[in-house]
């Protein structure tokens, strides 16, 4: 009877370490959303705000002032709580895991992680200069960061999913080539926006004539 029971509360700690695991995981990947949602959104309003920064008077101002304060709320009140909490309970699965980090995948994907971090702190950079009205990168340059991010997301879910290290060379060469035609259209983006410019700028002295 004391076997019996001794077996049943092994079961029972091993199950609630089971959920325990579970819960932390869960709410790891809850924040690693909200954290690409808030990575992607920022360098798409930095962008919006470069734009506006162009624009005559007064609408430069009315724009400049309402991207800012969206910026604002977004990267204090969204992604760097999320940025802060994904990477406490991702390093929580680890001690509760420490088997993860002897998987090959499981390292890479820890430099892709940090890659994720040195970017996050990148965009920090241009939230701060954007905020005091210095904007050094393009519009364009802006549009090709923004599109890092979604290489670091295909990266990290690839390597989660797969945790294979015969197909990492495989998939490096599928993001390597994902993240060509993504640039590829970035720069087709770019050449269109520039062409319907030129056509506006040909027929608006014609109208004024």
């Amino acid at each position: 009877m004391l076997f019996k029971c001794d077996g049943k509360n092994t079961t029972f700690v091993a199950n609630k370490i089971i959920m325990d695991y579970k819960y932390i995981l869960s709410l790891h990947l809850i924040f690693v959303v909200c954290w690409f949602a808030g990575l992607f959104y920022i360098v798409r309003l930095f962008i919006y705000t470069k734009e506006a920064f162009e624009k005559q008077e007064p609408e430069k101002s009315i724009l400049t002032t309402q991207l800012l304060l969206m910026q604002r709320k977004l990267w204090y009140i969204i992604t760097w709580p999320a940025a802060i909490l994904a990477v406490i309970f991702g390093s929580w699965m680890l001690i509760e895991n420490t088997v993860l980090l002897m998987q090959p995948w499981m390292w890479l994907k820890l430099i892709f992680v940090g890659i994720l971090i040195l970017y996050h702190l990148q965009c920090h950079v241009i939230f701060k200069q954007q905020s005091a009205k210095v904007y050094k990168l393009s519009s364009f340059k802006l549009r090709l960061f923004n599109e890092l991010a979604t290489v670091l997301l295909v990266a990290i879910i690839f390597l989660v999913i797969v945790k294979s290290s015969a197909g990492l060379v495989w998939g490096m060469l599928g993001l390597f080539m994902f993240a060509s035609l993504l640039m590829a259209g970035v720069y087709v983006y770019k050449k269109q926006r520039k062409a319907i410019h030129d056509i506006k700028e040909i027929k608006t002295p014609e109208d004024n004539n």
